[in-house]
């Protein structure tokens, strides 16, 4: 009887707490769910339209084209070191964070008619409240201000590793899942980052992990232990802030909204992505239809990676169905699937020669005998702080239509 009442009343306190953090980022001007939707600060219903700035804060193989690998962040930042060495390959990327986003990247994204950014990040630039990491975040948070842009920040790579693939830079296996320390350090980093923002009007939310949980048979096991790390995650930031909005993905690279209950947060958006199917009202009913029954706004993360064709049917689709997006990602290297691109640098196609040599997925094989000489490897690195400059940037026109903007 006693333990009863004593659940009912951390029930009810838990309840009331939840509930004031939705109406106190109401009222205070923040972003905030409201119903099926989100409301800007003064109340009104707001549709984001928008772009991912991937490979900025977490490097992808294949946006350098770099498609036998190296792929995930780790084995990139390897290759860096085996080619240039790593003090100067330390300094390279410090450089290459502090270019690849710049001011006019950021007034481009919004005179295309977009009102939001997305921002993949990997954990290890927040683990210690890093002065560089939050000075650069904090930089282009000033800017999308500037410019009217409302920002999401995305845990894409998280302790342990939510996937245990590439995109998350882990170890083969998402061991997030297994492990309570990398549990605790990912609601420790959270609760350091909504510390940092939580007066930050700018900052819409906080998209708590990337696309969890793979498809794989074996790792479904996985799907009743998601929720309950949300929890973790959304109690550490609540504990300093209930101004934002928390973002929820679903399991299997963000698919599979199954593994939800009832929402145990007012001030809560659920995010689904979508690659490579038709763009037909079949496949995202699903999320439509958990938005009716829940109440709850939903929102399209990441989707893109296709032709202009299927980029704008997908995009009339999500339009008539009013659900915001932002589209993968901004730019990558010599591709037509983005608002920009970059060009290759000088003897790139000798670097991506040799690492695809290199055995990422086996046994390596490479010799001082084949690969680029130090030169060629030195000038392609710092062709590449060049190439991706604003001012080297080549817009794609079509891909930018297809997304409704109106290219200039």
């Amino acid at each position: 009887m006693g333990k009863s009442f004593l659940r009912t009343i951390v029930i009810a306190v838990a309840t009331v707490s939840v509930a004031s953090s939705c109406v106190n980022a109401a009222e205070s001007g923040f972003v905030h769910a409201d119903g099926k939707f989100l409301a800007d600060g003064n109340g009104h219903k707001l549709l984001l339209r928008g772009t991912n700035l991937g490979n900025w804060f977490v490097q992808e193989g294949y946006m350098f084209q770099l498609e036998h690998g190296p792929a995930s962040t780790r084995e990139i930042e390897v290759l860096a070191n085996e080619l240039i060495g790593p003090t100067e390959a330390a300094r390279f990327w410090k450089q290459y964070r502090d270019t690849y986003i710049s001011k006019q990247d950021i007034d481009f994204i919004s005179k295309q008619g977009f009102n939001a950014i997305r921002i993949p990040f990997h954990y290890r630039f927040f683990e210690q409240g890093d002065d560089e990491s939050f000075t650069l975040m904090d930089r282009v948070i000033s800017w999308a201000k500037a410019d009217g842009l409302y920002v999401v920040l995305d845990m894409h790579c998280a302790p342990g590793g939510q996937t245990g693939s590439n995109i998350d830079d882990s170890w083969g296996y998402p061991w997030l899942y297994e492990d309570p320390a990398s549990q605790e350090k990912a609601a420790e980093i959270w609760k350091r980052i909504a510390e940092h923002y939580r007066n930050n009007k700018t900052v819409l939310g906080y998209d708590l992990l990337n696309e969890p949980i793979p498809h794989y048979p074996k790792l479904r096991q996985y799907n009743s232990k998601l929720e309950p790390i949300y929890r973790k995650l959304v109690a550490a930031v609540r504990s300093v802030d209930h101004n934002h909005v928390v973002i929820l993905e679903g399991a299997q690279w963000d698919t599979n909204f199954d593994v939800f209950g009832p929402p145990f947060d007012r001030n809560v958006m659920y995010e689904f992505h979508k690659y490579w199917m038709k763009p037909v009202q079949g496949e995202i009913q699903e999320y439509v239809d958990f938005r009716e029954k829940y109440n709850v706004p939903i929102w399209i993360g990441e989707s893109g990676e296709n032709a202009d064709e299927w980029i704008m049917t997908f995009r009339e689709l999500l339009d008539k169905n009013e659900i915001s997006w932002t589209f993968w990602p901004y730019k990558k290297m010599d591709a037509t699937s983005s608002p920009v691109t970059f060009s290759r640098p000088v003897h790139w196609d000798e670097i991506v020669t040799y690492a695809a040599r290199h055995g990422w997925m086996g046994d390596t094989v490479h010799s001082i005998e084949v690969r680029p000489s130090l030169e060629d490897c030195r000038e392609a690195f710092s062709d590449l702080l060049v190439q991706i400059r604003f001012d080297h940037e080549r817009v794609n026109s079509g891909y930018l239509k297809a997304l409704g903007a109106n290219p200039k």
